[in-house]
């Protein structure tokens, strides 16, 4: 992959080079010179990134005299929205692209490749510095087949967030390192049912939580996987077995009615003092040490997600920012520029202190930044290696997820058992894929 992605970036490698960095500050404002006036449209999150960029918002529109439109949406909605959007012709410029849909939107033609945009010096950053963003984060939120389409914006990795102070109570000094270590010590002494205090919540509600939350986060450390290089099923290998059946004997030191817990309910818990540990998305940070949502304080502990036989391969999330398809010259221009401004070095570190999280390497460098946010160094070890497939990012995850989702939810519900279900969901996913043409050869084994 980092092969192909050199020739993709090769544009923007020729504006990023070293005769270019004298570059001049206002570059922004001189290439939006024409383009005042130019209104875009966008989809945004009621998340911390989101808020974050918002609050920047008027520094762009003021330099740059072009107008940022957005709707926030909730994220089940999201990505409906967005499609329907674009297959009607609508006026969406900016496309908001998560990890998993990645696939779907360049496949059907409704993103720009960034080389259509960063060819032209008039309206690129001379600094845009494509290698300055974690390679992991380029690779998996903004790239298909080779090609650079969005750059990363509001990325999550998967911590492990935990109550310093239970864990001390109960005589442990640190975290627990492997998945094993927290099922088999930590849990059990963590857990008193009678006063309602848990080990741990695995955020596990039916829907894309249950799918990509809870069911794939057991796989890969284990060493399982989805799907096989041959796109067949590989729920019924041992390792994955492995995952799912360490997932049902954790569900003992789990609150009741786990599997209706969506993010907000598993922070929650841990924010109120209810659980001890939960694995989450590293944008949960501010809320954990929000003095209004959280009574945790100094007892906030953050750590890399624990590691299981295969390794530490923890959740990887998030989304790119992509020029629309569907805009006129004008919007694609102006939208291009938005992008790069929203993902760049220079506000990397007024977008954290915001309460986003930046793709970009530097910032976490930064003293200030390592000091005031205990999410950092964890956040940045879990970057160096992940899977950019964690969950896939093939236009058929939709239908997949759905599947997941319900036969995930009546394996930890007890329903059936776990290999039944296992069978189940691969008898019901290779029947997707082979529609989708994935067999016949029609498409190509990307994810």
């Amino acid at each position: 992959m980092k092969r192909l992605l050199l020739a993709t970036l090769s544009a923007a490698a020729l504006i990023t080079g070293a005769g270019t960095l004298t570059a001049k500050a206002d570059w922004l404002e001189t290439a939006a010179e024409p383009l005042k006036g130019t209104e875009i449209r966008a989809v945004f999150l009621d998340r911390p990134g989101y808020r974050a960029i918002i609050k920047l918002l008027p520094e762009f529109e003021k330099k740059t005299g072009i107008k940022v439109n957005y709707e926030i949406v909730p994220y089940e909605n999201t990505r409906e929205k967005e499609v329907l959007n674009f297959t009607s012709g609508g006026d969406l410029t900016l496309a908001l692209v998560d990890l998993v849909w990645i696939g779907e939107f360049a496949e059907n033609g409704w993103i720009e490749p960034i080389d259509n945009f960063a060819k032209d010096p008039s309206i690129t950053d001379p600094n845009l510095n494509l290698k300055g963003f974690f390679p992991l984060l380029l690779d998996a939120f903004g790239s298909w087949g080779g090609t650079v389409y969005g750059l990363p914006f509001d990325n999550y990795s998967g911590l492990l967030f935990y109550n310093s102070c239970k864990l001390k109570e109960a005589g442990f000094d640190k975290p627990p390192e492997t998945w094993d270590e927290l099922l088999k010590t930590y849990a059990p002494k963590l857990t008193n049912a009678d006063k309602k205090e848990y080990g741990f919540a695995l955020q596990s509600r039916r829907g894309e939580t249950q799918s990509a939350d809870s069911f794939m986060r057991v796989l890969w450390p284990f060493g399982g996987s989805l799907l096989t290089k041959e796109f067949k099923s590989n729920l019924m290998s041992t390792e994955s077995q492995a995952g799912l059946n360490f997932r049902q004997e954790l569900m003992k030191y789990m609150p009741p009615g786990i599997v209706s817990y969506d993010h907000a309910e598993a922070v929650n818990a841990l924010a109120q003092g209810q659980v001890a540990m939960i694995t989450e998305w590293s944008a949960f940070y501010g809320t954990l040490t929000d003095p209004a949502t959280s009574k945790l304080g100094d007892c906030l502990g953050v750590a890399p997600e624990p590691a299981g036989p295969a390794g530490r391969l923890p959740a990887l999330g998030g989304f790119s920012l992509a020029v629309a398809s569907q805009a006129s010259d004008e919007e694609k221009k102006a939208a291009w520029l938005f992008i790069q401004w929203a993902t760049s070095e220079e506000i990397a570190k007024p977008y954290v202190e915001a309460g986003g999280v930046s793709g970009r390497m530097a910032v976490y460098n930064d003293p200030e930044i390592k000091a005031k946010y205990k999410f950092v160094e964890p956040m940045v070890a879990s970057w160096q290696k992940g899977v950019p497939e964690f969950r896939p990012r093939f236009p058929a995850w939709p239908a997949i997820s759905e599947i997941i989702a319900e036969w995930g939810t009546k394996m930890m519900l007890g329903e059936v058992s776990v290999a039944d279900g296992s069978k189940e969901i691969g008898t019901r996913m290779e029947a997707v894929l082979q529609k989708e043409g994935y067999y016949d050869g029609k498409k190509k084994l990307l994810q």
